[in-house]
């Protein structure tokens, strides 16, 4: 695990920060602090591998923080002020983020971070399977889904989303390949890259796609579209 700090006066900008760094698998939060004299204390007894440390605050901006600091810690610099960003590199710094900051840019960040200094093990488990049901991270949280209630998975890059009946989508930080690995495959298939069904689900197929409630469509692609095409010639009547 990287051991990890955020440092920003902002206390929104702090929680989120947290958020973040919680839900990537192989960073550990070891800290969160307004003050980047707080911080200094904290550094004085514990040893932390990464900073993520907001450059403009009221009593020791980033940069001057950063300074004090011993050369084997890594730092990802953050503000709302892009010109910061040259004085920042200036100190060899690990990466620079730029607010508002989205999970997807803070994740791509933690990344090469890892990847250049660290190389953890990214892929830990982010799904544990039972017999009809499964469990997933998503963000700081542990969700149980049961395969009953999985409409369709998109992927989305980095991510998956699951559509599920009757709740809101749940995102989680894994390949749609993984998910197709995890899944019962007589109950759900790939029917493109970007898409998973619950072929339980399905009452509409028309034109090479597949129609959910009227309004959402799931493309059947070349790719795909044999396996999927036997599949409905076995419900033929």
């Amino acid at each position: 695990m990287i051991k990890c700090i955020a440092i920003d006066d902002e206390p929104h900008a702090l929680r989120q920060l947290a958020e973040y760094i919680e839900a990537v698998p192989y960073l550990s939060l070891e800290g969160s602090f307004e003050s980047a004299f707080d911080a200094c204390n904290f550094l004085h007894d514990n040893a932390i591998d990464l900073i993520f440390v907001d450059i403009n605050m009221p009593d020791i901006n980033g940069i001057d923080f950063v300074k004090s600091l011993s050369k084997n810690v890594k730092i990802v610099f953050i503000t709302a002020h892009s010109e910061f960003a040259y004085e920042g590199f200036q100190l060899d710094a690990a990466d620079y983020l730029l607010k508002p900051i989205s999970f997807t840019d803070f994740l791509k960040s933690a990344n090469k971070v890892n990847e250049r200094y660290f190389q953890q093990n990214s892929s830990l488990p982010e799904i544990q399977q039972n017999r009809d049901y499964l469990f997933i991270k998503s963000e700081y949280r542990v969700i149980r889904i049961n395969f009953k209630d999985i409409k369709y998975i998109e992927s989305k890059r980095e991510y998956v989303k699951i559509f599920l009946d009757g709740s809101e989508p749940i995102t989680t930080l894994m390949s749609i390949k993984k998910l197709e690995e995890t899944l019962p495959g007589n109950m759900f298939m790939r029917v493109h890259r970007s898409f998973i069904v619950n072929l339980d689900k399905i009452t509409v197929v028309e034109r090479n796609r597949i129609i959910f409630d009227n309004k959402v469509y799931i493309p059947i692609s070349e790719n795909y579209g044999e396996k999927f095409q036997e599949y409905m010639e076995k419900g033929f009547v």
